[in-house]
């Protein structure tokens, strides 16, 4: 898919009352993120910390013998997911169909699909572009997902069937087959259906609070896919994915390697949030913190929002609330304070405290004081529900020129 991006009136962040421009004709003339061609909030990426996040963790996968397959989610932007497999990504994931019908259309060849489909409309397609080389894995935690998905698939067009993995989850968990028996129950029926192939198991375990639980979660997986290997649904090449951004360091010790006797095992890592990484949310559980010697992330995303009033001592309001930022995760973390002047000073002794649908309340202090048209820089936690709250975004160097722009579809 390429479809260049115009910026106009429509286009959020941006100032640009005049004709519409293209994104790549905007980039050309070298917009400053403080010199007149935005408003506010505006959310920026940073392009070292993007082209740092996304080389550190392919680079993780290669010494830990992982396949990749980053979750497109967090971002779904298109040049940010062909960086991702430039880098040496072996698929992507995806949450929906919607976002698997995107990836195909941005030339993903191979794509997991995180969830059970149970709409025939899909799985329909999914069969048909099999036909021309498409590869849709999907989940199945249940004999009834399994049923509609075979029923689905007999006036399916071709012949090829798709490959299935089966949901290993746990007690108050989100998905996935609570006992090793259902498991394999469910195994059995997709072994047995015309149109379906076992590829082998899939697990979340990022849910889970403690890496204790989930060392002890990911054994469970290893035991209930070598059960599978006994019972003999399994193929020669197996297929075990599991893996969000908290844990990725779990999932390589417990799950990586040819543990599988008498199979090949392509043990598949689905974080996604580690593209953009933030100051928030995975800052507190990036694995980097656990084992240090292997890396870090750098934190990408800034959303930078004016000082609209300063009604009364110890507060600030700024322009940008929960249509803005993410904040089911934590609220956004400031970090710098630009004067009117020009003059950027680190923003020390400020907190947001709460959000409405437009406005941020700031606690201040002698430290920072903040006064009407000052623009605050914010961290943000959880990018997962940043993206899709801005249709395009502009990359920004380290002097915050405009050196890109993405586009996201969700």
């Amino acid at each position: 898919m390429n479809v260049e991006p115009q910026i106009d009136w429509r286009t959020k962040g941006f100032w640009w009352p005049g004709p519409a421009v293209d994104a790549a004709d905007f980039v050309a003339a070298g917009h400053h993120l403080f010199g007149g061609a935005f408003t506010w909030p505006t959310l920026v990426v940073r392009r070292t910390a993007i082209e740092h996040n996304i080389r550190t963790l392919a680079d993780f996968c290669v010494r830990h013998g992982l396949a990749f397959a980053p979750h497109v989610k967090t971002t779904m932007a298109p040049s940010l997911i062909a960086a991702q497999v430039a880098a040496g990504a072996w698929g992507v994931t995806v949450a929906t169909a919607n976002q698997a019908l995107a990836a195909h259309a941005m030339g993903q060849r191979r794509v997991v699909l995180a969830s059970q489909v149970l709409d025939p409309a899909p799985l329909r397609w999914a069969a048909g572009e099999a036909q021309r080389g498409f590869e849709l894995l999907f989940q199945v935690d249940s004999t009834t997902g399994v049923a509609l998905a075979a029923d689905a698939l007999r006036t399916a067009p071709g012949d090829r069937p798709l490959r299935v993995l089966v949901e290993l989850g746990y007690p108050g968990g989100r998905t996935g087959c609570r006992t090793l028996g259902d498991l394999a129950d469910v195994a059995a029926a997709v072994d047995a259906a015309p149109r379906l192939d076992l590829a082998g198991i899939a697990a979340y375990e990022g849910g889970l609070p403690e890496p204790a639980e989930v060392a002890a979660f990911l054994d469970r997986v290893r035991v209930a896919t070598r059960d599978l290997g006994r019972r003999g649904p399994l193929p020669a090449e197996v297929v075990v994915a599991a893996g969000g951004s908290a844990y990725f360091d779990i999932v390589a010790e417990r799950l990586a390697g040819q543990w599988l006797p008498g199979h090949h095992l392509t043990t598949v890592l689905r974080s996604g949030a580690y593209v953009s990484h933030d100051d928030g949310f995975y800052r507190l559980r990036t694995p980097f913190r656990r084992v240090p010697d292997e890396g870090f992330l750098d934190a990408a995303v800034e959303v930078w929002a004016q000082v609209l009033s300063t009604p009364e001592a110890g507060l600030a309001i700024v322009g940008m609330g929960k249509r803005d930022v993410p904040c089911d995760e934590g609220p956004p973390e400031p970090a710098w304070v630009r004067r009117l002047d020009g003059t950027l000073v680190p923003a020390r002794g400020l907190q947001v405290s709460r959000l409405n649908d437009h406005h941020g309340f700031v606690a201040t202090d002698d430290v920072t004081p903040l006064r009407p048209g000052d623009l605050v820089g914010f961290g943000i936690s959880h990018p997962c529900t940043a993206f899709d709250r801005w249709r395009t975004i502009p990359v920004v160097d380290e002097d915050r020129t405009v050196v890109d722009v993405l586009q996201t579809y969700f």
